[in-house]
C-alpha cells in the first residue's frame, strides 16, 4: 500500500495546465494525503500536468466517500476490477513522486520510511483516473495509485511498493494503442540498486504536519 509521499518540485517540462494555475497552483508537498490535489500527467493530455484528487471516484460512483478506499489498486488484479478495468484501457496516467512513506512494523511500533531515488529526483508512480459528475453537477478527476509485489529493499519495510516506471516505461504506459497485455507488463518492482529508503520522524503520520522537516533522515 502507498498511503503518504512527498511532491516537493515540478519539471520544468511538461507545464501545469494552464487552466489549472488560478485555483489550484502547485505548492510543495511533504505529506500528500488521499483527497488532496495531486500533479498527474494524464493519458488523455500528456503535453501537460493536471491537478487530480489521491483517491479514485469511478464515473458510475454514487458516493464521493469510495474514493477513500481507492487510493491503490493491485497491479495483478486491474483487469478483473469494476472500479480499474475500464481506465486500465482508456485513462492510465503519471503521478509525480519524489519519494513515499511506508511503516515498517518494528515490535509494538511502527517506525515510518522515506523511500526514493538514489540520485534524488522526480519518480513517474503507475496511475489510473477517472472522471466523476457530482449529483450537483460538479466534476471531479481522481486516481489511484498502483502497487506491485516489493523489490529487495521494500521487501524488508513493506508487503507492497507503488509501480515505479522508468523513462521508456512511462511514455509506454501513456500510448493510446497500448495493448492491455502490454500494459500489465509494465507494472513491475522497480530495481532495488537504484533506490534508497531511511527512517524519518513519526509526525508524518499526522496528516496535519506538512513541513520540509519530515523528509529528513533520523537517527
Amino acid at each position: 500500500m502507498c498511503g503518504r509521499y512527498t511532491i516537493t518540485e515540478l519539471p520544468a517540462s511538461p507545464p501545469l495546465a494552464e487552466n489549472q494555475l488560478s485555483a489550484n497552483h502547485f505548492t510543495p508537498n511533504y505529506n500528500v494525503a488521499p483527497t488532496n490535489a495531486c500533479p498527474v500527467i494524464p493519458q488523455a493530455d500528456p503535453a501537460h500536468i493536471h491537478l487530480y484528487r489521491w483517491g479514485l471516484i469511478p464515473h458510475w460512483a454514487k458516493d464521493i466517500k469510495i474514493g477513500y478506499r481507492l487510493i491503490n489498486a493491485r497491479a495483478e488484479t486491474l483487469a478483473e476490477k469494476s472500479s480499474f478495468k475500464n481506465p486500465l484501457q482508456r485513462s492510465r496516467c503519471l503521478v509525480l513522486a519524489d519519494g513515499f512513506y511506508e511503516w515498517k512494523k518494528e515490535g509494538a511500533e511502527k517506525q515510518p520510511f522515506r523511500i526514493g531515488m538514489k540520485e534524488g529526483g522526480l519518480m513517474n508512480l503507475a496511475g489510473l483516473y477517472d472522471l466523476w459528475r457530482s449529483p450537483d453537477g460538479q466534476m471531479i478527476y481522481s486516481f489511484t495509485i498502483i502497487t506491485t509485489e516489493p523489490n529487495s529493499l521494500m521487501a524488508g519495510i513493506h508487503d507492497r511498493m507503488p509501480v515505479i516506471l522508468d523513462s521508456v516505461d512511462a511514455e509506454q504506459w501513456l500510448r493510446e494503442d497500448l495493448p492491455q497485455q502490454e500494459a500489465l507488463a509494465l507494472l513491475r518492482p522497480f530495481e532495488a540498486g537504484r533506490m534508497t529508503a531511511y527512517a524519518v520522524s513519526k509526525a508524518v503520520g499526522n496528516v496535519r504536519n506538512n513541513e520540509p522537516s519530515l523528509i529528513e533522515p533520523i537517527a
